[in-house]
């Protein structure tokens, strides 16, 4: 019985640290903008992701004032394609020491722009027609600052072993105590900012040795009085996250996971273990106890169910993930503990991360 309580508990948990909130509407009063905009992109190894985002962003209600593509050392076309389309092409200096790659692209790329509002975008975001449209009034809305959480776009059955990872992660932005937070983080593939406000904090020359550079960001900005908001994608800001193969999928997501986890509110992570902890109990043992027919089956089964249900649920507004995965959550939830367990390893052990062919040493929170 307490363990078919924890499980309900769990399922309740999922329900409390999601939130419906998304970028505002293109419809309704005529909006009149008078602002500059410069969309950001650091860009490292990204010709196949490139083209998507650099098409989208020519074809906006609202096109941006100027387009800088950072070519952080790519070994492949990257440069070549933002040439093609007659974009901002910045070369990315020599890296300093103490500097992470992607804190120091997004640091030249400010530097490089002119506009009174800076969005920064990773290469592999995927925009509709109206994005920076329902981005630039978002901003207006809440003059601050604002981050997006991309819908997640999968089209192989490794992106989609992602299921629990990507849901967790909509989790640690979307938990009432995030949001309420005086010290919230962003999400860093769709950043939106005033450039008063980026400047007035030190951008990302402040947070420049962090590997969570976007929670770190947000985090600045809370310090300095400038209020952060986050939202979900749905609808207007998707990405595919890793089209590259396994490899990159496991080095991105090891990353941040556990250091991500060091930087959010309490109460989020005790939700966030309750979800998980009755993710994990259901989804490993219930088949165990259908199959030696226990007396326990049948509340287990319950709670096995009611999880699908309400996996299948978020993700409509999460990502694409199939049907097959959420029935069979107990395989994404082992990729999702075998990552945490890798990620914990090269932080407490190591000292550092893999990604993009840089090892990058773990420094400041």
């Amino acid at each position: 019985m307490i363990l078919f309580a924890l499980f309900i508990l769990g399922i309740a948990s999922g329900f409390l640290l999601f939130s419906k909130i998304f970028l505002t509407d293109t419809k309704g009063d005529f909006f009149e903008l008078n602002q500059k905009i410069s969309v950001i992109i650091p860009a490292r190894n990204e010709e196949k992701n490139l083209p998507h985002l650099l098409k989208s962003l020519s074809n906006q209600t609202i096109v941006p004032d100027e387009i800088i593509v950072v070519d952080d050392f790519s070994e492949d076309g990257t440069s070549k394609i933002a040439e093609k389309f007659g974009v901002k092409l910045i070369k990315n200096p020599t890296l300093p020491s103490g500097w992470t790659g992607k804190n120091w692209a997004l640091w030249n790329g400010y530097l490089n722009s002119t506009g009174d509002i800076l969005i920064f975008l990773d290469a592999d975001v995927r925009l509709s027609q109206d994005s920076i449209e329902r981005i630039v009034k978002t901003l207006f809305s809440t003059n601050g600052a604002i981050s997006v959480i991309p819908y997640h776009t999968t089209q192989q059955l490794y992106e989609k072993l992602c299921l629990i990872v990507n849901i967790l992660g909509v989790f640690a932005f979307m938990s009432p105590y995030e949001r309420k937070s005086r010290s919230k983080g962003m999400y860093g593939s769709c950043i939106a900012v005033f450039r008063k406000d980026y400047e007035k904090v030190g951008g990302h020359k402040r947070i420049y040795n962090r590997v969570t550079d976007d929670l770190s960001l947000g985090k600045l900005f809370c310090e300095n009085g400038i209020r952060v908001e986050n939202f979900l994608g749905y609808g207007a800001v998707a990405f595919r996250m890793y089209p590259n193969g396994m490899k990159s999928q496991l080095e991105g997501i090891a990353k941040s996971a556990a250091l991500s986890m060091q930087l959010l509110n309490t109460k989020t992570v005790i939700l966030i273990a309750l979800w998980t902890f009755g993710l994990v109990l259901t989804g490993f043992l219930t088949p165990i106890l259908l199959y030696t027919h226990h007396p326990l089956a049948t509340k287990f089964l319950i709670g096995y169910i009611l999880y699908v249900i309400q996996i299948l649920y978020l993700q409509i507004y999460i990502g694409n993930f199939g049907i097959v995965l959420p029935i069979l959550y107990f395989i994404p939830t082992a990729y999702f503990l075998l990552m945490i367990l890798y990620s914990f390893y090269q932080v407490k052990f190591i000292r550092s991360v893999y990604w993009k062919g840089r090892q990058i040493k773990v420094g400041g929170k």
